[in-house]
């Protein structure tokens, strides 16, 4: 189907481009924060079997896994705050202008690799400043599948904060399992300043962590759907999609 955004710009929906990572329960799902591989158990009860092969009407199973920590999520200021706030509750709308950015991290003297904010300004776009796509190199299928628990991943230096704020970016979309250094004695200091939290929290932007952007998607600038599970909880499974405008 196609979308018209104005008389001379459009989008066709059968050539949306699927940012998320697929839960899989399988050791191969990719994993952060220490956590175990996400279960799907078929549930069994009073002579119910949750499962066609096993002579079940119906497959029916309990899904166990972590929103943080199993794949692509969209996280909210709740993930912060003292008080728990749904993510749920604050996106309130779906479809952005958006840009995409490809950049190479740079290694710190301590071997830290970190994206810095001079690498990203001269990309992005005041038109197309609703959304920030950061896709790192290296690019492989292996950040699919990837055990990112103490391996101190790629993250984002604070003074990023600062430019997003310059164009009224709402939504920073990264293929990394944090924004922030893996172990940071706490501070998750990108996230407070991106929320602005604890002094006036900012409940309109989100972050969504480990996405994968395929290689042969093209920097510049598309309209994003960020498609979000309806979970009561600070961050849920999401789906981003890119749409190329045409």
């Amino acid at each position: 189907m196609r979308l018209y955004l104005s008389k001379s710009e459009f989008i066709e929906t059968s050539e949306a481009i699927d940012l998320s990572m697929s839960l899989q329960a399988s050791p191969e799902n990719v994993r952060a924060w220490y956590v175990d591989p996400p279960r799907m158990e078929i549930v069994r009860a009073n002579g119910f079997i949750g499962s066609i092969q096993e002579g079940g009407s119906v497959n029916f199973r309990d899904v166990f896994f972590n929103p943080h920590g199993h794949g692509t999520h969209t996280e909210c200021c709740g993930h912060i705050t003292q008080e728990v706030y749904a993510v749920n509750d604050v996106l309130k709308e779906y479809f952005y202008r958006a840009t995409l950015i490809t950049v190479d991290p740079v290694q710190l003297e301590n071997g830290d690799f970190v994206v810095q904010a001079e690498q990203i300004a001269p990309y992005l776009q005041k038109d197309f400043s609703d959304a920030v796509l950061i896709r790192t190199l290296p690019n492989g299928l292996d950040k699919k599948s990837m055990k990112y628990s103490g391996t101190n991943p790629c993250y984002f230096d604070i003074e990023i904060v600062a430019l997003l704020n310059e164009y009224g970016v709402k939504h920073f979309l990264v293929d990394q399992p944090s924004v922030d250094r893996e172990e940071d004695g706490g501070a998750l200091a990108f996230h407070h300043a991106f929320w602005n939290v604890p002094e006036q929290p900012n409940f309109e932007r989100t972050i969504t962590e480990l996405i994968y952007v395929p290689n042969e998607v093209a920097d510049g600038t598309y309209i994003l759907e960020i498609q979000l599970a309806a979970f009561h909880n600070d961050a849920s499974p999401s789906r981003p999609v890119l749409y190329k405008i045409q």
